[in-house]
């Protein structure tokens, strides 16, 4: 008996059947629902203000078709897959809120995504898009949208219909100016077009008079313009790693900057790795105070 049942005991503890035991483990949330027999809204989730549902780091290929049946849908997660295409069938689910497609190799994106009339959030960062749809800008309620980590060098000129975005980041692509439509944009409280291919800010940066984050570092801006200090709203303002020799004297209006900042967390003005002409170098070292004392004499000697 003692050796039967250890016989017994050592095929409970085969490495071939937990590896099978494992590997059953395996099936993903909505295999598991189907194969159960259960309604994949069982899947949903009813948070604090959306009905969510969540399909990150799956290994999808491809979006299963069950999903554009869950009307209800306002918080949708599919970033970190595989995804190379998002049918029109995404057109199906209205009621989305916030749809966050980070992180997957899609090329594009289709046109039915205007039908979401009401999204609010959209992530498409971390992706391949060589071009984003007019189509988008027929949602008029986005007020956040991300690009960043794409192919992109430009934007529909109908880009400037989106009157309610505050947040726009392009930054990790190939433009080489900052798309006109940006500048209509009269909402926007955040740019980011660092590390893109930009040469000069336009002067119509201006217009962007809302504008409280401005981050255009690691390209090749050789010159910071005026225009800009009139944008007086700014209390980050980034242009590290740029080629910048000079700084305007009018400097001295953007009043929110607190200070010379180092941490790219911090609020501020970040202007290092820029190959400032002297005396500013040890100027700017001095502080922002002592800096803005600097230009203000400046400007009137």
């Amino acid at each position: 008996m003692g050796i039967r049942q250890s016989r017994t005991n050592s095929k409970d503890k085969d490495p071939k059947g937990m590896l099978l035991l494992r590997r059953r483990k395996k099936f993903s949330p909505w295999d598991d629902t189907l194969l159960s027999g259960k309604d994949p809204r069982s899947l949903l989730k009813q948070g604090m203000c959306h009905v969510s549902f969540c399909l990150v780091t799956k290994g999808m290929t491809d979006i299963p078709d069950f999903l554009w049946g869950l009307s209800e849908v306002q918080k949708l997660n599919l970033s970190h897959n595989q995804l190379r295409i998002l049918p029109p069938e995404v057109g199906r689910l209205t009621q989305i809120v916030v749809l966050n497609l980070c992180g997957n190799r899609l090329k594009s994106l289709p046109g039915e995504i205007s039908l979401l009339q009401g999204l609010k959030v959209l992530f498409v960062n971390m992706n391949c898009l060589t071009e984003v749809p007019a189509e988008l800008s027929l949602c008029r309620n986005l007020e956040v949208l991300s690009l960043s980590h794409n192919c992109l060098s430009q934007l529909p000129a109908s880009f400037a219909d989106l009157c309610r975005l505050r947040k726009l980041n392009l930054s990790n692509n190939r433009f080489v100016h900052i798309p006109i439509c940006v500048f209509s944009l009269k909402q926007l409280d955040f740019l980011h077009v660092g590390s893109n291919r930009l040469e000069n800010i336009a002067e119509s940066i201006q217009c962007l008079a809302s504008l409280q984050i401005f981050i255009a570092e690691s390209n090749n801006i050789h010159s910071f313009p005026r225009s800009l200090c009139l944008v007086t709203s700014l209390e980050l303002l980034n242009l590290n790693n740029n080629d910048i020799q000079t700084l305007p004297n009018e400097l001295y209006l953007l009043c929110r900057l607190a200070r010379i900042a180092w941490n790219p967390m911090d609020k501020g003005l970040h202007i290092s790795h820029n190959p400032l002409a002297k005396p500013l170098p040890e100027v700017v070292e001095g502080g922002l105070d002592m800096l803005f004392g600097y230009l203000k004499d400046k400007k009137h000697n």
